[in-house]
């Protein structure tokens, strides 16, 4: 471990901060568990379409001139009743419900250095935030733990969360893979796509040119929500914001050689699309759009079968679903995984008592949902959320949550498959909402 003391520079603005992504990048590259999320790419796209109603505060930590930790903050206004007003400090990235797998990179051997130069920056600027959020930090986060060992050593509160997410771990081979499959979808997948053939012109293929972004992410859109709005929700891509996030990611994805937007045609229209990204040898999937008028010939199973085949033989060792319940995911092998959430507020504060008052009313919510039936919990939870919206929310919460959007997906698919008529059929909705 290096012991000299660390050099911490404050950045208050995307352009002052975009100045260090050379730096950056190294960082991530000497940083095992980096992922997109981190990124100056997702940070600098997310931050331009859902930053304005926050303000940028990252800290850069540099031994001998080298940038060896990055801690992306955002600061957020939140009300508390009609008088209070908190400010929110989280990372750089959450409150759109896009992200996930935020981090604190730091290169090895600085953690906890790290750790005690942030708690001493955030001692600095204590005037400029009242509680900490930070959500889904891969649990191994080396930044993160040490963070969580010296709040606990400085006696501040600090409360620890849990949250789902699933990842497929992809073996050497897709004979491999397919053999872990029941074998009623390994069947599943040879019929429909022999069904397709015979049905239509079939085209499956990965968007690899800039001028074919705008087709294939209008198709993303446009499926997405015709299957949300005939369920009568509004759907991710609802908000124009979501949309130009999604244009100008993709577009600095693609130039990266990162982007992974796979793109189903029958007779030469877009019936599927699934975005995702790669970074080293993991893929993430985000989001994806069915065109529901294909829903029988399961256009989103075959090209996920289809995607998951390339992705094996192109040595990719992860298929990540991220945030949201098993579900579904479990017939494709994806394991259940977690995030991390640390929240957390410096002692005898006004957001050290608010944190502890959310911890109450949420043991009292899990009481009560455990307790009620369940209908009567379905009434207060549709209550809760109609007020929720009613009363207004941050402006960076500009969809439904993903967690829950994912199982009622989940329920729907669990619904569809008990209700098809011929076995090995089963009704299945491929769309993983976010």
């Amino acid at each position: 471990m290096n012991e000299s003391k660390l050099e911490i520079r404050a950045y208050r603005s995307l352009d002052e901060l975009l100045t260090i992504s050379e730096s950056w990048e190294e960082l991530l590259a000497n940083y095992p568990l980096a992922t997109t999320f981190s990124t100056p790419a997702w940070l600098g796209a997310w931050w331009r379409n859902f930053g304005n109603a926050q303000e940028l505060l990252v800290a850069g930590f540099f031994a001998n001139s080298h940038l060896v930790a990055l801690a992306p903050f955002s600061i957020t206004p939140v009300r508390v009743g009609k008088a209070i007003s908190l400010r929110q400090l989280r990372l750089m990235g959450d409150g759109s419900n896009d992200s996930d797998n935020l981090d604190l990179p730091v290169r090895p051997g600085f953690e906890d250095q790290f750790a005690a130069a942030l708690l001493g920056f955030l001692e600095s600027e204590r005037k400029s935030w009242d509680f900490g959020e930070l959500n889904t930090l891969p649990p191994r986060s080396p930044g993160a733990n040490a963070l969580r060992q010296l709040l606990a050593q400085r006696k501040w509160l600090a409360i620890e969360k849990q949250r789902p997410a699933s990842a497929i771990p992809l073996p050497a081979t897709w004979a491999e893979y397919v053999a872990h499959l029941s074998s009623e979808d390994q069947k599943n997948l040879i019929r429909y796509a022999r069904r397709l053939e015979k049905r239509y012109s079939v085209r499956i293929y990965r968007c690899n040119a800039e001028s074919q972004l705008p087709r294939c992410l209008e198709a993303l859109f446009a499926h997405h929500q015709a299957r949300w709005e005939a369920s009568g929700e509004s759907g991710s891509f609802s908000v124009q914001e979501r949309m130009n996030f999604y244009f100008e990611l993709s577009s600095s994805l693609l130039a990266q050689g990162r982007l992974e937007l796979w793109v189903l045609e029958l007779d030469g229209a877009i019936a599927a699309v699934q975005f995702g990204f790669r970074y080293g040898r993991q893929v993430f999937q985000l989001q994806e759009g069915n065109n529901p008028k294909h829903a029988s010939d399961r256009v989103g199973f075959i090209l996920r079968g289809h995607v998951l085949e390339h992705l094996i033989a192109d040595g990719v060792q992860t298929y990540d679903f991220l945030g949201g319940d098993l579900g579904y995911k479990a017939r494709w092998g994806a394991q259940a995984r977690i995030y991390a959430d640390i929240h957390f507020a410096r002692p005898l504060t006004l957001g050290n008592a608010y944190l502890r008052m959310v911890r109450t009313a949420q043991q009292s919510k899990a009481w009560l949902r455990k307790t009620l039936p369940k209908p009567a919990w379905d009434v207060l939870h549709r209550i809760n959320v109609h007020t929720r919206r009613n009363a207004g929310k941050d402006t960076t919460s500009v969809a439904a949550s993903r967690t829950s959007e994912s199982s009622r997906e989940d329920s729907q698919n669990d619904i569809a498959s008990q209700s098809a008529g011929r076995k090995g059929d089963r009704a299945h909705s491929e769309i993983q909402p976010r």
